[in-house]
């Protein structure tokens, strides 16, 4: 039997403190295949890939590749199985150009005297065959996130790995990007390669992958051809029930206007944004990569030095020249890239969950240790965070469960205007419905919400106002009641 299968993973099964991450674990990959790998954040897809990529070890289980049982106790290990992973968190170097990155560790010629000219034209040829149009001797940290991904790709493509695996690979790219991600797995999988394809975004199944692997709570709960199943089966699956009201959203009135900004402009890549936000209502932000969203409400939140515009709250014109101010004037921001700019990776789920509230149990020397664990549990029960206990160094959660720590973090501080940059990025589809039925909670209890989202279902079916921007402007607002795909694509390449 193993012979028809490229890779085998047989009754997998990793501890850490206070949890057992995999049970028992089984996965089959065949060749020229791209293998679909599903379950709710914390149900061990991450670390099933981690084992495999030789970055941790397994207790028990084997992993056979080409019918032949191999010992994968390290990366370079993994590398000579020919294995590659492109993780979600991204782990390049930013300081660093493009070329550098992908040869990282192999450049051509000797230690001495790298060949630099051969690296880089190596390194472009390969960005050329994949039709990216992205410069080999640029900085990586001057590449927006999408671009970032798609040089993780190129330099696992650039392995000739016959087994790749992409967790997340689309999570932060533009559409056409994904044409041509989905167009060169294709071409790999002409070629014989292997592909383990982690996804939240139910929608690409059917374009993409041949089957589908769903595991629960650490262990396998089946496996699916595609072509065969339903999006309902496979969610059921996944969560164990059926989920109903998979948006939740109550249209009420809004109130008045809470918040209203005009001409903002951060200097570089937002340049004239004007919205308003009523009391109690969801407004959406749609748009293209790079179209400006995300450094618009930068902008508006303090964290652009040059920023221009007016700001009003409450029908008072108010000067944020910092997030310091944000907060006094009652907004707060859940960034896009939860790695770079809101995670304390090393320190616990107690620490990330009140860093900004800190004078709610500190007083001069006294730290309100029960006060602290107090305001910690309240937002683990209300995000149904996934956690062994508050003491957990939150870079072991999974990445849904570290967003929904960084929400919970930002409701603490009591706003009445939350941004919300990408929220459900990352996140499974059960995760997501408790999302967005915490979103309608708040709206309902007087708080509104500014959401960004590239998912143009979710954008559509939570918000009661979306607007459009393009290069750096707003285009268009649209009704909840009329809005399209159509009208929003429309209005993002106006």
């Amino acid at each position: 039997m193993s012979e028809q299968y490229l890779l085998e993973m047989k009754g997998i099964c990793k501890s850490f403190p206070g949890v057992k991450a995999l049970q028992n674990v089984d996965l089959q990959l065949k060749a020229g295949e791209v293998h679909a790998l599903l379950g709710e954040n914390g149900a061990g897809k991450s670390t099933l890939i981690k084992v495999l990529g030789g970055i941790y070890h397994a207790e028990e289980g084997e992993i056979i590749i080409d019918g032949q049982k191999v010992n994968i106790d390290g990366v370079v290990a993994a590398r000579h199985a020919g294995i590659s992973i492109v993780h979600q968190e991204l782990v390049l170097v930013p300081y660093m150009t493009v070329a550098e990155n992908i040869f990282l560790g192999r450049e051509p010629g000797t230690k001495m005297n790298v060949d630099r000219r051969k690296m880089v034209e190596e390194a472009q040829k390969l960005l050329d065959t994949y039709e990216m149009n992205i410069d080999a001797n640029m900085l990586v940290e001057r590449l927006t996130i999408a671009q970032q991904q798609m040089v993780e790709i190129v330099k696992a493509i650039s392995f000739n790995s016959k087994i790749l695996v992409l967790d997340e690979p689309t999570s932060s790219i533009s559409d056409k990007e994904v044409g041509f991600l989905f167009n060169t797995m294709r071409n790999l999988t002409k070629a014989g390669v292997g592909i383990i394809y982690i996804s939240h975004k139910m929608s690409e199944l059917a374009e993409i992958c041949d089957r589908v692997t769903v595991m629960r709570d650490g262990q396998t709960v089946g496996t699916k051809v595609v072509k065969e199943t339903t999006t309902d089966d496979l969610i059921a699956l996944m969560v164990g029930r059926e989920l109903t009201n998979y948006y939740t959203r109550d249209y009420l009135e809004p109130g008045e206007v809470i918040l209203k900004c005009e001409h903002i402009s951060d200097g570089k890549m937002a340049k004239d944004a004007s919205f308003e936000l009523h009391k109690g209502e969801i407004i959406g932000f749609a748009g293209l990569v790079g179209a400006g969203r995300s450094e618009t409400m930068k902008a508006i939140f303090g964290l652009a030095p040059h920023a221009t515009g007016d700001v009003y709250v409450k029908g008072e014109k108010v000067k944020i020249k910092s997030p310091i101010d944000a907060l006094k004037y009652g907004i707060a921001l859940v960034p896009e890239n939860r790695k770079e700019e809101g995670l304390y990776k090393v320190q616990s789920v107690r620490f990330n969950s009140t860093i900004e509230v800190l004078g709610s149990f500190i007083r001069h020397l006294h730290v309100d240790g029960k006060k602290e664990e107090e305001i910690t549990q309240k937002y683990i029960d209300m995000m149904k965070t996934k956690t062994p206990s508050q003491d957990q160094i939150i870079g072991n959660l999974s990445g849904g469960n570290q967003q929904k720590v960084i929400i919970g973090r930002w409701l603490a501080t009591e706003p009445d205007i939350l941004i919300l940059d990408e929220p459900t990025r990352g996140v499974d589809v059960g995760a997501k419905a408790e999302i967005y039925a915490i979103m309608n909670e708040l709206v309902k209890q007087g708080m509104s919400i500014i959401m960004i989202s590239s998912e143009l279902p979710e954008i559509i079916n939570m918000s009661d106002r979306i607007y459009v921007m393009n290069e750096g402007r707003v285009t268009g607002c649209l009704d909840h009641d009329t809005v399209t795909q159509e009208s929003i694509m429309t209005l993002a390449a106006k």
